[in-house]
């Protein structure tokens, strides 16, 4: 099923800019920010940063795929009274999101492969899902500042991971 999805990932973000080719734009930029683990115990947050390359193939519809990686910190737990550390995780997601009506706020959606790795637990190598808002805000004739909030949700056998997080960006527009 990953196999799958991912396929219709990349002929989606492969076709649809062809289609539109009139219109489409291409961007590439950076981001930065931080990640907060929600409702659980055993991670701590930390700072995750990447690539997002924009393809804007209408005034309403951009691809965007991406490069993500977090490195989320340690937390002490305590056990029967015995405190123990525990390693945080080491993220990394590739995916793509779709941002609808590109304004100045705009929100948008994504799928991503995501892998949890850290010692001492089994690694978690499963799709993921990502959902938010964003404030874009142009700094420059090509240049453009991206704020996001956003929530980021891997779904494991049976349970799942969430993380909430904020970033800001700079995004160049490489095309007209």
């Amino acid at each position: 099923m990953k196999r799958s999805l991912a396929l219709l990932l990349l002929s989606l973000c492969v076709s649809a800019p062809a289609a539109y080719a009139q219109e489409m734009t291409i961007g590439a930029g950076a981001f930065g920010g931080y990640a907060v683990p929600v409702l659980q115990d055993d991670a701590g947050s930390g700072v995750m940063f990447g690539v997002r390359v924009p393809v804007s193939v209408s005034s309403m519809f951009t691809i965007e795929p991406y490069y993500m990686t977090s490195n989320l910190d340690e937390v002490t737990e305590e056990l029967g009274g015995v405190e123990y550390t525990r390693d945080g995780f080491d993220m990394k997601s590739i995916g793509a999101n779709v941002i609808l009506f590109g304004g100045k706020f705009y929100p948008f959606v994504g799928l991503g492969s995501y892998s949890l790795k850290r010692d001492g637990t089994e690694d978690i190598d499963e799709l993921g899902w990502n959902f938010g808002l964003g404030l874009g805000l142009p700094v420059g004739e090509k240049l453009r500042l991206d704020i996001r909030g956003e929530l980021d949700m891997i779904v494991t056998d049976d349970t799942s991971r969430k993380f909430g997080a904020a970033t800001a960006g700079l995004t160049y527009r490489l095309t007209e």
